[in-house]
């Protein structure tokens, strides 16, 4: 009968510890948004009533891409890091080690005889 009692108390105890535990329930919180419910309803008009929207992307035909640098510049970038003499040396090849560049790039080599000699390239 004592094992029958201690084993009630047990349980109740660790009933009441779960009980004072509890979170309180503070409601709904109010909403919090930056666009007005009408404008929202009219998004929601506009995308509903758009043309062709159960199409998968990328099959009506190409995407347009803003550009925002020249493609000459980016091209002449390229060409100069592809010539880069020192392009596959990494300063983690070894503890401690740093790269210094002592090759002039073939580019800029090829850019400064060009204007010494007044020619284009």
């Amino acid at each position: 009968m004592k094992t029958s009692h201690l084993f009630a108390a047990v349980a109740l105890a660790s009933l009441a510890a779960a009980g004072a535990q509890a979170e309180t329930y503070e409601g709904v919180h109010a909403p919090v948004s930056a666009v007005s419910r009408s404008d929202v309803e009219a998004q929601a008009i506009a995308a509903a009533n758009a043309k062709d929207q159960n199409v998968v992307r990328g099959s009506r035909g190409p995407e347009t891409v803003a550009v925002s640098r020249d493609r000459a510049g980016v091209q002449a970038e390229a060409i100069r890091a592809a010539a880069a003499p020192d392009q596959n040396v990494t300063a983690g090849s070894k503890v401690n080690s740093k790269v210094i560049s002592t090759m002039p790039n073939p580019v800029d080599a090829r850019a400064e005889a060009a204007k010494q000699s007044g020619s284009k390239l």
